[in-house]
């Protein structure tokens, strides 16, 4: 009996969270959320400069539901507080180096998060109310992902991003991620070089793909037992009672 209780406590202290269980999303949805309406609603610099902050903070938000072993999420976490520290302060140069170092991280963050959702998402075998939190926020981390991937490729870029001289920014950046990951297709912005129309096609692509992927199969539905009749054609037993 001793050695059977052992085995339990020891088999209860190393047992990994059931892969479907999936995890809570509320939280990291509303952040995102913030997030874009910080940015889109305010042409503040400093809103922009705190962004790689909350994109840090929605992967720390991803990596508390990750069902991973120790000590990743740990090693992750330092990674990722380090990482967001040195590109802030080197984004507050104000070199185009640093900007576009500070982007990359943004959509390294976010490419990360998303990974984490979206495997997480895809572990639940029915659908719930948390698995719908997931794949929104893992919709609104591509978006932000590509706008960051957008931005970089404009600071490393000598020419304009956008045709017609349109502005280049986070806002118009978000705005044309978007529009481009949903299909809208407005039209207003558009990338004026092949790199930039490349990335674009990608994204394009992610977001027809995305919400066939992230719909979990309906339930088998057990099969009814056929009260018509006997496999050969005569009456069952009940129907011989209602007679």
């Amino acid at each position: 009996m001793a050695h059977t209780g052992k085995r339990e406590r020891s088999g209860t202290a190393t047992k990994a969270p059931p892969a479907h269980l999936g995890g809570r999303y509320g939280l990291l949805l509303l952040v995102l959320i913030g997030t874009y309406l910080l940015v889109a609603f305010s042409g503040a610099k400093l809103a922009t400069e705190i962004q790689v902050l909350l994109f840090a903070l929605v992967l720390l938000i991803a990596l508390r539901n990750s069902p991973m072993p120790r000590p990743w999420p740990l090693v992750i976490g330092a990674v990722t507080v380090i990482g967001t520290a040195v590109t802030f302060l080197a984004s507050l140069s104000g070199s185009l180096d640093g900007k576009a170092a500070e982007d990359l991280w943004k959509a390294l963050l976010l490419l990360m998060a998303v990974i984490m959702v979206v495997h997480r998402v895809l572990a639940k075998r029915t659908v719930t109310i948390q698995s719908i939190y997931g794949a929104l926020s893992a919709y609104i981390i591509i978006g932000l992902m590509f706008a960051s991937v957008f931005a970089a490729a404009d600071y490393l870029s000598t020419t304009d991003f956008f045709v017609n001289n349109e502005p280049a920014n986070t806002q118009t950046f978000q705005y044309f991620s978007f529009t481009t990951l949903t299909t809208l297709g407005y039209g207003d912005f558009t990338a004026a070089e092949s790199g930039g129309r490349s990335i674009a096609v990608l994204e394009a692509l992610t977001g027809q793909i995305f919400l066939a992927t992230l719909t979990p199969d309906p339930p088998e539905q057990p099969e009814l037992p056929d009260r018509s009749g006997s496999e050969d054609g005569n009456p069952t037993d009940d129907d011989e009672r209602r007679e």
